[in-house]
């Protein structure tokens, strides 16, 4: 006998079911079974388990895990990346997760079953906050920060950059997603760059549906774009 969520996984091949959610930072949040997978969404962007998800695979890819001993995501979403980490890359190491809106969370450990365990922290904080403040030293850095399609302006702010270069490791990896508007991307990048210049080698630019900007503390990397 087929049970509930064998019969909803067949179902959504014939058609996608919807479940909303009202969030006070995100607006309405939906998490969709289409074709056997769920994907979290935003009113206007994909926020984990569909083409963000891809895209920031990409980005691992470019990444030497096996000299990385400690994650920080900031930005979690719905914890796609943290499934990729494990699932897909084998990734055992420690995961510190930082997310503002505590109905994604809700929604990660609901919906897909990203809970805390010995080696994943979920905390939620402001990560602008919470890079002021925390000790820790990270070997990646991965930095996925919108609200809907737009990345808060702190977030490629000086104040900001000096904290990611404090808390990311020699010879540590940077993966920041700067989204998918193309003219705001291009301002963005500048901005980032200028702030890491000296300390941090970019080795690669992603463009695709998102951009990418991919870089190495104290390492010197040629520039390439793809």
């Amino acid at each position: 006998m087929m049970g509930l969520h064998q019969l909803k996984k067949f179902l959504s091949y014939l058609w996608p079911f919807t479940r909303r959610y009202n969030s006070e930072i995100n607006g309405t949040l939906e998490v969709t079974y289409i074709n056997g997978k769920k994907v979290l969404d935003s009113e206007n962007a994909n926020y984990s388990y569909g083409k963000l998800q891809k895209i920031l695979e990409l980005g691992i890819k470019e990444v030497d895990l096996t000299s990385v001993e400690n994650i920080l995501l900031l930005g979690m979403g719905g914890g796609s990346i943290i499934h990729s980490l494990k699932e897909k890359f084998g990734y055992r190491g420690n995961i510190t997760a930082v997310e503002l809106d505590p109905k994604v969370i809700q929604i990660a450990e609901t919906e897909f079953g990203i809970i805390e365990t010995d080696r994943l922290q979920i905390i939620h904080q402001d990560a602008f906050e919470f890079v002021k403040n925390v000790h820790n030293r990270f070997q990646l850095i991965i930095i996925d920060l919108f609200i809907d399609t737009e990345i808060p302006s702190k977030f490629y702010g000086q104040e900001f950059c000096k904290n990611i270069l404090r808390l990311n490791e020699h010879n540590g990896f940077l993966i920041y997603n700067m989204g998918i508007s193309i003219n705001d991307t291009l301002l963005i990048k500048d901005s980032l760059i200028n702030h890491f210049e000296g300390n941090f080698s970019f080795q690669k630019s992603i463009k695709g549906l998102e951009v990418l900007l991919i870089g190495r503390k104290g390492k010197y990397c040629n520039s390439q774009e793809s």
